[in-house]
């Protein structure tokens, strides 16, 4: 039941007004403090759309393989679902592709945000560039107060349910699984090995799209999956802890 009370909190403060039309809700979906960047700079960048409507983030894992969140493929088919990659803007350029296929961690739950990952299959593969790069997964979480940064399209302030055209990112700080469930947050025992969390003053929750990248030392060390209200100072960004589920991801990207 507290788990169902904290996503109920997150998703009430990602999205204050009516969703736009095909807009998913999204349990982390705002740049908090961030700033306008360019897919060069993030070119493992994706926005995963539904219907014509951005929905979520992702990266890019090699050609044909994006990875991204479970909650994000929850009620959905594939048929609906396109990948728009080496585009700042999430609604023109770049490549867009349809999806063919995607698989969510059979270990995934929606009350406890446990494995919160999946792995998507495009029906054609990207060509590969200086704004479509794959990025490469990490092996080992990260140490505490490690320098990252989050990046996409999520609304950029507190009850709007616009998004930004333009690519936002900011940078944070990691906070270690075994740190983000001690005493010094507020998450306790809700934090399990499956997650990592990161934070920044005045960006500690909220930012980045759902399913997006958190990147540390050139590698994709998470991906954006909920927190505990809007910018909770007690409350970091939680995120899938991709070095704990990399062997995962490796298996099932080439069966998906």
């Amino acid at each position: 039941m507290f788990k169902f009370v904290i996503l109920l909190s997150v998703v009430a403060c990602a999205f204050g007004a009516a969703l736009p039309e095909g807009l998913l809700p999204q349990l982390d979906g705002r740049i908090v403090g961030g700033s306008a960047t360019t897919i060069s700079s993030f070119p493992w960048q994706i926005s995963l759309q539904r219907s014509g409507s951005h929905s979520c983030g992702g990266s890019v894992y090699s050609a044909n393989i994006i990875v991204t969140a479970a909650h994000c493929l929850q009620s959905v088919s594939a048929s609906s679902l396109k990948v728009r990659a080496g585009s700042t803007y999430w609604n023109s350029g770049g490549t867009l592709v349809q999806v063919a296929a995607f698989r969510n961690h059979e270990g995934y739950n929606a009350n406890t945000m446990v494995n919160d990952i999946a792995v998507i299959r495009l029906s054609s593969s990207l060509a590969l560039s200086s704004t479509i790069k794959a990025i490469g997964l990490a092996s080992s979480a990260p140490a505490n107060g490690a320098s990252a940064s989050v990046s996409g399209w999520g609304t950029q302030s507190y009850g709007s349910s616009s998004i930004p055209t333009t690519l936002q990112y900011v940078n944070v700080n990691i906070v270690s699984q075994s740190v983000c469930a001690s005493s010094t947050y507020g998450y306790g025992s809700e934090i399990k090995s499956s997650m990592i969390c990161a934070a920044a003053s005045g960006k500690d929750a909220c930012q980045g799209d759902s399913g997006g990248p958190l990147v540390s030392g050139g590698v994709l060390v998470g991906v954006v999956s909920w927190g505990y209200g809007c910018a909770y100072a007690n409350y970091p960004g939680v995120y899938a802890n991709v070095a704990d589920l990399r062997s995962w991801v490796v298996n099932n990207a080439g069966s998906v």
